[in-house]
């Protein structure tokens, strides 16, 4: 299951947040909150978290902040020098600018990301149960595109919302999406 955190100041402007930690809003709280409601009940054999605080916080309101561990591979993208910057202040001086297949000057690229990706997966693969993953929109589409065997850079075809859940799983031995940006709030 991978949950995305709710939303921050940033989301809501569109800036690209990835080191900067950016704390939830009250709305962002709330849609942790509804989470838990969400994720009541359920059994997860592990539960991984990005360490910063709008991951950590969501995590902990939706109830599993006990059990998770904290994973720098579940960090979102490294923008580099378009940290805080909207895809729209970029295309202004880069107009054809993709993030999936441009990555950013000073930053990561969707290959560097699907690596991290592919580390988080092996230990989902070998978790025997249930995971939880709580992390962040372009992080967590490339942990999908690599569920799939898709390259990283196909990511860029799954949207992701603030506090959504996804459900990766299986269906005759293959990886399939059971479930993707379901909204709680």
């Amino acid at each position: 299951m991978l949950v995305r955190h709710g939303e921050t100041e940033w989301s809501l402007s569109g800036q690209h947040t990835g080191s900067t930690d950016i704390p939830l809003t009250e709305a962002g709280r709330a849609q942790a909150l509804a989470l838990a409601q969400r994720l009541a009940g359920r059994s997860f054999a592990l539960v991984l978290s990005s360490p910063l605080s709008r991951a950590v916080e969501t995590c902990r309101l939706a109830g599993l902040g006990d059990a998770a561990q904290l994973r720098d591979d579940l960090r979102e993208w490294d923008y580099g020098e378009y940290e805080g910057l909207t895809s729209k202040r970029i295309r202004e001086e880069r107009p054809d600018w993709y993030l999936f297949d441009d990555g950013c000057p000073g930053g990561e690229t969707a290959e560097q990301v699907g690596e991290r990706a592919d580390r988080v997966l092996a230990e989902v693969r070998a978790a025997g149960g249930d995971v939880a993953l709580f992390g962040h929109g372009h992080c967590l589409r490339v942990v999908a595109a690599r569920w799939l065997g898709f390259p990283a850079r196909d990511a860029g075809r799954f949207a992701l919302s603030t506090a959504t859940l996804c459900v990766l799983g299986g269906e005759h031995e293959r990886p399939a999406v059971w479930l993707w940006n379901e909204s709680v709030a």
